[in-house]
């Protein structure tokens, strides 16, 4: 088995190929997020600002909205911790040291009771519920006392019936994945 670092370079050039394909597959993701119990349950919904090779965000965003949920987004803090802020307007933003839009800090506005949380990632085990991200290991530290639902949408590229990468103790399995075969 390849190491994390070797099976990341590898899946990130599959994804870079695969790039048409995941942002075609969004808005079947997305529909198929909006039927469940869990997505109209919640008022808040923790999701990342997508980029190129992610299953795209903006519909999520703009159809929580439509619902009166409130969209919070990440924040990268020193220490490899992670919050949530609200970002209504792309003034609101800014670029991260990852290359990444990212709400500017305001310690008041961090919101802490996000009923569903839309993880992002590269790579998904679906026997497991296991992600692999961007190696950060923010996400994992987040998730390790998240109270709310979680769910990864995971394009055609991202899926593998079993990890292909070795899991750490730290990795800390999703609740739900939505594929476009369930």
């Amino acid at each position: 088995m390849q190491t994390k670092i070797e099976f990341r370079k590898r899946q990130l050039e599959k994804l870079a190929n695969a790039t048409l394909e995941t942002n075609a597959s969004g808005s079947k993701l997305a529909e198929k997020l909006f039927a469940t119990d869990m997505w109209q349950q919640a008022q808040t919904v923790g999701l990342t600002l997508a980029g190129e090779i992610e299953v795209p965000t903006e519909l999520i965003s703009s159809q929580a909205k439509r619902e009166g949920k409130k969209v919070f987004y990440p924040r990268t803090l020193p220490g490899r911790q992670m919050v949530f802020l609200p970002a209504d307007t792309k003034k609101e933003l800014e670029m991260s040291k990852f290359g990444v839009l990212e709400p500017r800090y305001d310690a008041k506005k961090i919101q802490t009771d996000i009923d569903l949380l839309i993880v992002p990632g590269i790579a998904y085990a679906l026997d497991s519920k296991i992600r692999l991200g961007f190696g950060g290991g923010y996400y994992d530290r987040y998730l390790k006392n998240f109270p709310g639902n979680t769910v990864s949408l995971v394009a055609p590229a991202m899926a593998y019936p079993t990890a292909q990468w070795p899991i750490d103790e730290f990795d800390v399995p999703l609740q739900n994945m939505i594929t476009l075969t369930d």
